[in-house]
This record gives structure tokens, sequence and C-alpha cells, in this order.
């Protein structure tokens, strides 16, 4: 199964080229021009990233974009592309997992999306087994895994 990436930019020769970059190593990749289309294609789709550039229509777009993705239910990992790369400190606040910054070698572009997605991946299924041994949800070893906490038992 392809992995699925959304791409959003507003720089259509960004958003071709990335595209096209990113279809030749395997990915599926749909485009979206504005956080708006975006937005839309978050809630109508299912991806395993979502990569968007900072400032589109507004200098606030690509958060936007970041704040969708943070609520779609099938948790896609999220890398913000820019030019202009702010402070570590205002990173740290802007929820995506990677930060890109173009220009970009596309070699290095390839190696930080594999590493974000085994790494998302990975945080994916440790929360899952968690939330499913919190809630007390057979193991599949026919001994069902019960949280202390969530029994209200402690040792």
């Amino acid at each position: 199964m392809k992995r699925r990436i959304l791409l959003v930019d507003d720089e259509l020769a960004i958003l071709l080229t990335l595209k096209a970059v990113l279809e030749i190593n395997g990915f599926e990749v749909e485009t979206a021009a504005s956080a708006r289309e975006a937005k839309s294609k978050i809630k109508s789709g299912q991806y395993h990233m979502v990569i968007t550039d900072m400032r589109m229509e507004s200098d606030t777009a690509g958060l936007d974009v970041v704040q969708a993705a943070r609520k779609a239910p099938y948790k896609p990992a999220v890398a913000m592309l820019t030019a202009y790369p702010a402070a570590d400190s205002e990173m740290e606040d802007q929820s995506a997992d990677e930060v890109l910054v173009k220009p970009m070698n596309t070699q290095d572009l390839l190696v930080q999306i594999e590493a974000l997605l085994v790494t998302h991946e990975d945080k994916k299924r440790v929360r899952s087994a968690h939330d499913l041994a919190f809630a007390g949800v057979s193991t599949g070893s026919g001994k069902r895994s019960t949280s202390k906490v969530a029994s209200g038992r402690s040792k």
C-alpha cells in the first residue's frame, strides 16, 4: 500500500516539483494550494502525512492546516515547510512533528520524510497499545489486560 501525503503550498512550482519527487519515490500525493483547500481534504480524505507551507494566504495559514491535521481522527504525521524558519521556541508551539526548510536537497527531504513516518507510526502503535491496556481490552493471549489505575486497585 502506498503511503498517502497531502502536500500544501500556494507556490505552484514548489507544489508540482515536490509532488513529482514524492511520486517518483513511491508516495501517493494529493495537493492543495491553500489552507482552506487543505482543511477540506483533511476532513474528506485520509493521509499518512500532511506537509504544509507555513505562509500562504496569511502568515498563519500553515498553522491552520497543522491544527486541522491534529484534529483528524486518523492522526497523520505533520511537517511544516517554510523558507522562513522561526526561533526554536516559536516552533515548539506550532505542533508540527518536523520543520522542513526550503529550498531543500531532495535526498535530505526524502530521508526526513521516511524518518518522520517511521517515528510517527511507532508512536501511534505505542499510544494504541497503551489505550487498549488502559481500557482493559483483551490482549489476544486469552488474558485480559487491566490497568491498576483503571481498575482502582494499587499494590
